[in-house]
């Protein structure tokens, strides 16, 4: 894993020569966010030595790297999900490569379905912690002390700090935000009723396909992270039956521009 990381890390960094300080991975129908870099390198993942190839529509498939206001960003137009097929170590490789392109921060979004009541369709959620319920691991397998500790503490997997400047912009931009957790599943199934009653009683805010594998990768080698679900589907008796991949891009879509204008502000002045 190693040197698979370096080799691609070197190819980006010579056909870029860029050092970017955030990596961003945009969720499902939020890959506009591209439209507020200044952008100064696009590399399609096919183009990119080790890396997997994103199959899911709403997600482009390239790393684009630019600047925010001051900030140099390399933003995933398209992430890579368990349920593709990949394994987790493919899933997380590219959080991996951000690391030694220079990456210290990492904003991840999504898409979810939502089981707090206080949510509803469009709701924009920041991420205070997760519920792991993926069937593996990213860190399975032997450990390399170079990427960080066989034992990971993951007492805050979200950075408290940026939370709490995310909130604040969210009240000068006047945008609704809530607090929740997430909980992570395989997918690529959406959940049955039971399932979302089962993800309420385990004390989650919101279910999704993602995000989790990332940030555990993240924070074995010390990235900082923030995370922002958009409520795309409430699971509950009313609205089970009109969840689909069209119904969560077309939610997605509609909370897109608060979206990015948090992410935007957050990464200009943290």
């Amino acid at each position: 894993m190693w040197e698979l990381v370096q080799e691609t890390v070197s190819y980006i960094k010579e056909k870029t020569n860029f050092s970017p300080e955030y990596g961003v991975i945009l969720g499902s129908g939020l890959g506009g966010f591209t439209d507020d870099i200044t952008i100064e390198h696009t590399l399609p993942y096919s183009e990119i030595p080790n890396f997997p190839i994103s199959t899911v529509q709403g997600h482009k498939g390239a790393l684009v790297f630019g600047t925010i206001g001051d900030k140099k960003v390399v933003a995933m137009q398209g992430r890579f999900h368990f349920y593709e097929g990949y394994d987790m170590k493919q899933v997380t490789f590219p959080v991996r490569v951000m690391k030694y392109l220079g990456v210290e921060k990492l904003v991840v979004s999504n898409a979810s379905g939502g089981v707090n009541p206080n949510y509803e369709v469009g709701s924009i959620v920041i991420i205070k912690d997760h519920v792991n319920m993926m069937p593996e691991h990213p860190l399975r397998g032997k450990n390399d002390e170079r990427f960080g500790p066989r034992f990971l503490n993951m007492s805050e997997p979200y950075s408290k700090k940026m939370m709490a400047k995310a909130n604040s912009l969210a009240q000068s931009l006047n945008i609704t935000v809530h607090e929740g957790i997430y909980l992570g599943l395989q997918g690529p199934t959406f959940e049955t009723l039971a399932e979302y009653k089962m993800v309420k009683n385990i004390g989650a805010d919101c279910v999704g396909m993602s995000t989790v594998p990332e940030v555990i990768v993240a924070r074995h080698m010390d990235m900082e992270c923030f995370g922002l679900s958009v409520i795309t589907d409430m699971g509950d008796e009313e609205n089970i039956e009109e969840v689909s991949h069209d119904e969560v891009l077309k939610a997605a879509k509609k909370a897109e521009p608060h979206v990015r204008n948090l992410i935007k502000e957050l990464i200009k002045n943290y």
